[in-house]
Parts: C-alpha cells; sequence; structure tokens
C-alpha cells in the first residue's frame, strides 16, 4: 500500500470515515482490470497476468488480504504523474517481489522478498510510473534486475533520434 494512502486513511478515520481495513471493504480482484506483463530478465522475456491497480483505490488496496498467487500472477500499479513510490505490507499475507518501473520501461530498483504484514517502507530509488508485484523469489529465479526492462502499454521507451 503505498504510505500516502495510509496518510488518507488516517485523515479519513479522524473525519468519522472508515477506510477499508477488512476484507469485507475490499474492492474484490475480479474487479480490476487485467492485462500482460512481459520482464525482461537473465536473457529471456518472462509473461505475468496481472491485476491493474489504476486508481488511488485500487493503488491503496493492491494485494491486501490475498493469501496465495501463483508464479505467473501479480499486480501492475500505474502512477500519474511520476512520483517517488513507496509500499508497506500491512494486510498482505504474501511475500512480493517488488519492481520499480521508470516511465520508459526500465528497472530502477527491486526489492526482493518483501516481508509480509510488515510496516517497513520499501521506496523506489527515483520516480516511477509503476510498480510490478510478484511472487517472493521470482526476480532472483527468472534474473531480474535493475536495468532490465518491462513492456507494458503504460511504459513507453524513448523515440528514435
Amino acid at each position: 500500500m503505498p504510505l500516502r494512502m495510509a496518510g488518507l486513511c488516517l485523515l479519513a478515520l479522524l473525519a468519522g470515515s472508515a477506510c477499508a481495513a477488512s476484507p469485507d471493504g475490499a474492492e474484490p480482484l475480479d474487479n480490476f482490470p487485467r492485462s500482460s506483463v512481459q520482464v525482461s530478465g537473465g536473457g529471456a522475456m518472462h509473461s505475468f497476468e496481472v491485476w491493474v491497480a489504476d486508481t488511488p483505490l485500487r493503488r491503496s488496496q493492491g494485494l491486501m488480504f490475498v493469501r496465495k498467487l501463483a508464479p505467473d500472477q501479480g499486480m501492475l500499479f500505474v502512477f500519474d504523474p511520476i512520483q517517488y513510490a513507496s509500499f508497506w505490507m500491512q494486510n498482505t499475507y504474501v511475500s512480493l517481489d517488488l519492481i520499480f518501473i521508470a516511465p520508459d520501461g526500465r528497472i530502477v530498483n527491486v526489492i526482493a522478498g518483501a516481508t509480509p504484514l510488515s510496516t517497513d517502507p520499501l521506496v523506489s530509488v527515483a520516480p516511477v510510473s509503476g510498480v510490478l508485484e510478484v511472487v517472493a523469489g521470482t526476480t532472483e529465479r527468472l534474473g531480474i534486475h535493475a536495468g532490465d526492462r518491462v513492456v507494458h502499454p503504460a511504459f513507453r521507451l524513448p523515440a528514435a533520434k
């Protein structure tokens, strides 16, 4: 969950309204848009079927409350405008790898094996326009590192000169 959304939840609670903190208030993942993402790593392209977190509420929910995730599944968080991204794993039961993605699709950093249920911040090292979350161990197993590329319509390669 992006930390800025946590601040919005706190403000909502102080104002007397509730912020989704249980599965009962969560949007079903079936309602999220679906897409395919390809990631280069270890000299090959790897495909993932992802849910797309494309709104502030979807980005704040992310993979919270999910108990199991297949090796070829994940969630793609899309940001506009680009920004430094910060996540935590509160209410997230699956250990995840986070792949932080620049607007051109280049991976700027990877955080492997995020601790489930932790509120420790997980931060991009540069402004990003997306974050891909996959099952922990995926980036190591597939050889995905900073400098590799993510292919998805949300990320555009620079125009040729």
